[in-house]
């Protein structure tokens, strides 16, 4: 079970380069239910998600870089791409901030990712996270996907 929450973000960290990244780019076979292939850096993924906005089921299969090419093909809509900063901010939570580039140039993102819906509910975000926009399905990727560009 993948629960998170998704906000905009208001401004950067001033030090984002002192943490981790990945290079993701990402496209979606279906959108209902998900199915999405990933190239994160150097590695390749084919995943399921069921349907749920904070909650939802989540399995991700590895893919070759010669598999994940051929799905690439096939793929309908927009190809996702993003840098993904890993930023903790507590003990056991980490933001995934998103910067897209591509087709979402300027979008910026914040995930977190909970053990417990409790403790999603509960989370107090930080000073530089905006609006929170968990449960607005025109901010996430499988709707992006599909968004008319041009």
């Amino acid at each position: 079970m993948e629960i998170e929450r998704k906000f905009l973000v208001k401004k950067l960290p001033t030090d984002i380069e002192q943490y981790n990244y990945h290079d993701i780019e990402q496209a979606y076979l279906c959108t209902e239910p998900v199915v999405r292939i990933r190239r994160q850096d150097n590695d390749f993924f084919l995943t399921y998600k069921s349907s749920g906005l904070m909650s939802h089921e989540e399995y991700n299969l590895p893919l070759n870089e010669e598999s994940y090419l051929h799905l690439l093909k096939k793929a309908d809509g927009n190809i996702i791409t993003k840098r993904r900063y890993l930023i903790p901010i507590s003990e056991n939570l980490t933001v995934e901030l998103d910067i897209f580039e591509g087709v979402k140039k300027g979008l910026i993102l914040a995930e977190v990712e909970f053990p417990t819906e409790e403790e999603a509910l509960s989370f107090t975000a930080p000073d530089w996270f905006g609006e929170d926009v968990t449960f607005l399905p025109e901010y996430h990727n499988s709707t992006m996907s599909k968004e008319r560009t041009g």
